[in-house]
C-alpha cells in the first residue's frame, strides 16, 4: 500500500462539496456558510483568483511582447512610441544600491509589491481568523485563516516550478528568457513559504486550546506529511538566499531538486483530494514534464552524446573551452554544459555564455567559452586543463537559450558592448556578428566595446581570439565604426572615456583624472583592423554611455556582461538616458536598449 494509509479512502480524485444538513441555528449557519469563509468553497474563492492574478500578470507581458513583434519599424521611430516604451524600460532598468547590494528593477518590486497586496488581502482581509468555538459549539475544526492561506500556496506551486524551467512556456509566450524570469521563481518560493507557515501555526494553536495536539499527530497523517513537506520547503526556500546559494552552490544544486521532490511528494499526500487540490499537481507535473522532456530531446536528439570540448589554459585566470558542432545559434546565447567525465559534476549542467557566432555556409561550427575558474566543476575543468593541455572530454548540450535575437542590433545606429572580468568573452561574440552584419550594411554602424579585467594575462589572449577572428573572417582591411578599449584594472583610476569639456556639454559632470595608455604593437593585426586601444584603471562606464546616447535622433544598443557593480552602473546610466528621452530634452537619441547577461 505504501503511502495510500495517510490518505482517505478510497482515493478520488476530488473530495465530496457536500457539507450535509448544518444542525446549529439558522444565524450560525449563516455565518459558517459566508462567502469568504465556507471551507467547501474555499479553493475556488482563494486558489482560483490567485491563478487568474499570476494569468493576468503573465498576460500583460505577452500583450507587450506580441505588441512589439508587431508594431512596424516606421512607427517605432515616432514619439507616439519610443517615449512610452523609454518609460517602460526606466521602470527595468532603475535600480539602486543600498549598503553595496543592488536591488531589483523598479518595475520588478512594483510587480512584487502588486503580489505583495494581493497575498496580503486575501490572507489577512476576510474575517474571522479563527472560528468562534466554544466547548459546546464547534464551526469547524480548520481555522479559516489556515484554510485560505493552504489553498493560495497551493495555487502559487504550478508557477512556482514552471519558473525554475529553462524551456518554459512563459518565455515562450512572453520573450522573456528563463534566467531573467528566476528572481520570480525565487520571490513566488518566499511567498508559498510564508502562506505555508501562515497556514500550519493556527492549526498548531487550535489544537492546543483543545488538547488534543498529541493525540491528532499520532493519529493522522496529515500532520506528519505537513511537517516533512515545511522541513522540505525550509530548505528549498533558505538555501536560495542568493549569498548561501552561491557560496556552497555545488551542494546547493546536488541537494536542491531532491528537497523538490519530498517537497511535492509530501505535499500532494497531505493535501489528500480535498476538493480540487490535486488538480494543481496534475497542471504542475504536465506544464513541467513536457518543459523538462523538451529541452532533454534537445540535448539527447538533436544535439546528440558526440560532442567533445577541449580544454586548454589561456591565463592563470582563464579557461578556453572549444566545442565542434553542427547546431545554431545567436550572439550573446548560453547554453548548458554537462561534463560527462568529471564525477558528480555530470550529475548536473551550468550554464556559459557563447563567445563566438556559427559561420555562414559552413557544416561544422565552433563554440567557444571563456570561462574564469572557481570552485567546483570550473576548477575541476582548470585543474584538467593545466595537466593535460587540449584534453578532450565529453560534453552533452543543452540550448541555447536567452541572448539577443538575430539582427536585433542590427536595429541601432550605435551600440555599446560592455564585458568584465569572463564576461570579455560576450563580446567577442558581439563584435564578430558586427564584422558579419557590416559587410552586408547599406549604412554605416557603429559599435563601441569596453573591456574590463584584473587578469594581468587577459590581454594576450584576447588579442589572439581577435587575430582568429581576422582568420575566420578574413579580414583585410579595418572594420569602419568599430573601436575596443581593453582597460587592465589592476590600478584604481578610473579612466575618462571623453574629454571633460564634451562630457559637460553632453551635460554629465565627471572628475578629470589621467591614465596611463598602455602600448599595443603597431604590427599587431587585431590593433591595426579594430581600432584596439589598451588604457590602465577602471572605465567610466556611465560616461561612455551618455556619450553614445549624446546624438538627436539616434538609436542605441547597450549590452553588458560583468560583476553586479558593473551591471548597476550601466543599468542606472541607461535608466537616466529613459528619464531624458520622456522628458524630450535635446541633444539625446530617440531610444536607448538594454540588454544584460547573466552568465559568462
Amino acid at each position: 500500500m505504501g503511502m495510500l494509509p495517510f490518505l482517505d479512502q478510497p482515493v478520488l480524485l476530488h473530495s465530496s462539496r457536500d457539507a450535509g444538513e448544518c444542525t446549529m441555528t439558522p444565524e450560525q449557519c449563516a455565518y459558517k456558510q459566508r462567502y469568504w469563509v465556507y471551507w467547501y468553497e474555499a479553493d475556488h474563492r482563494y486558489a482560483l483568483p490567485t491563478v487568474a492574478f499570476f494569468m493576468v500578470a503573465i498576460g500583460l507581458f505577452i500583450i507587450a511582447h506580441v505588441t512589439s513583434l508587431l508594431t512596424p519599424q516606421s512607427t517605432k521611430k515616432r514619439s507616439i512610441w519610443f517615449r512610452p516604451v523609454a518609460f517602460l524600460r526606466y521602470l527595468s532598468y532603475k535600480t539602486w544600491r543600498i549598503a553595496g547590494w543592488h536591488t531589483q528593477s523598479l518595475g520588478v518590486c512594483l510587480l512584487g509589491a502588486a503580489g505583495l497586496v494581493y497575498f496580503l488581502s486575501m490572507m489577512l482581509g476576510p474575517r474571522p481568523y479563527y472560528w468562534p468555538n466554544t466547548m459546546e459549539i464547534s464551526y469547524g475544526g480548520s481555522p479559516p485563516i489556515a484554510t485560505r492561506s493552504g489553498f493560495l500556496a497551493l495555487a502559487c506551486m504550478p508557477f512556482l516550478i514552471i519558473l525554475a524551467a529553462k524551456s518554459n512556456p512563459i518565455t515562450a509566450l512572453t520573450g522573456i528568457s528563463h534566467e531573467k524570469l528566476f528572481v520570480w521563481h525565487n520571490w513566488v518560493a518566499w511567498a508559498m513559504f510564508v502562506l505555508a507557515l501562515a497556514h500550519t501555526f493556527p492549526f498548531i494553536v487550535y489544537n492546543i486550546w483543545m488538547g488534543d495536539i498529541k493525540e491528532e499527530w499520532n493519529s493522522s497523517g496529515v500532520w506528519v506529511t505537513g511537517v516533512v513537506a515545511l522541513i522540505a520547503q525550509a530548505w528549498l526556500t533558505f538555501m536560495s538566499i542568493p549569498w548561501i546559494r552561491n557560496r556552497y552552490y555545488e551542494f546547493f544544486k546536488a541537494t536542491h531538486f531532491f528537497m523538490a521532490m519530498v517537497f511535492v511528494i509530501f505535499l500532494f499526500i497531505h493535501c489528500d483530494f480535498r476538493m480540487s487540490s490535486w488538480d494543481y499537481f496534475i497542471a504542475t507535473g504536465v506544464l513541467y514534464s513536457l518543459s523538462w522532456f523538451y529541452s532533454q530531446c534537445k540535448t539527447w536528439f538533436e544535439h546528440g552524446i558526440r560532442h567533445k570540448a577541449r580544454l586548454v589554459p589561456e591565463s592563470d585566470e582563464t579557461l578556453k573551452v572549444t566545442i565542434d558542432t553542427a547546431m545554431e545559434w545567436g550572439p550573446g546565447q548560453h547554453v548548458f554544459l554537462r561534463f560527462v567525465t568529471c564525477g558528480m559534476h555530470a550529475l548536473t549542467a551550468h550554464p556559459f555564455t557563447i563567445c563566438s557566432v556559427p559561420q555562414k555556409d559552413k557544416e561544422s561550427n565552433q563554440l567557444v567559452f571563456y570561462i574564469k575558474p572557481h570552485g567546483g566543476i570550473t576548477g575541476r575543468l582548470m585543474a584538467m586543463a593545466r595537466k593535460n593541455p587540449d584534453v578532450l572530454i565529453p560534453v552533452l548540450i543543452d540550448g541555447p537559450y536567452g541572448g539577443i535575437s538575430v539582427g536585433k542590433m542590427e536595429e541601432f545606429d550605435r551600440s555599446i558592448v560592455i564585458g568584465g572580468g569572463a564576461g570579455a568573452g560576450l563580446t567577442l561574440s558581439m563584435i564578430e556578428d558586427f564584422v558579419c552584419a557590416s559587410s552586408f550594411a547599406d549604412e554605416e554602424k557603429e559599435l563601441k566595446v569596453i573591456v574590463a579585467t584584473r587578469d594581468p594575462g587577459m590581454r594576450a589572449w584576447y588579442l589572439q581570439a581577435l587575430e582568429d577572428l581576422v582568420t575566420r573572417q578574413s579580414l583585410e582591411k579595418p572594420v569602419p565604426g568599430l573601436s575596443i578599449h581593453i582597460h587592465e584594472t589592476c590600478a584604481t583610476t578610473v579612466v575618462p572615456e571623453l574629454k571633460t569639456k564634451e562630457l559637460e556639454e553632453a551635460g554629465v559632470k565627471v572628475q578629470d583624472v589621467h591614465s596611463n595608455e598602455c602600448s599595443t604593437s603597431s604590427e599587431s593585426l587585431p590593433a591595426d583592423l579594430f581600432a584596439v586601444q589598451c588604457f590602465t584603471g577602471r572605465p567610466n562606464l556611465p560616461a561612455a554611455i551618455y556619450q553614445m546616447a549624446s546624438q538627436e535622433g539616434k538609436s542605441v544598443g547597450v549590452v553588458v556582461c560583468g560583476p553586479a557593480s558593473m551591471t548597476y552602473d550601466v543599468s542606472a546610466a541607461s535608466a537616466e538616458v529613459q528619464s531624458r528621452i520622456i522628458a524630450k530634452k535635446p541633444g539625446n537619441a530617440r531610444e536607448l536598449w538594454l540588454h544584460r547577461e547573466n552568465f559568462s
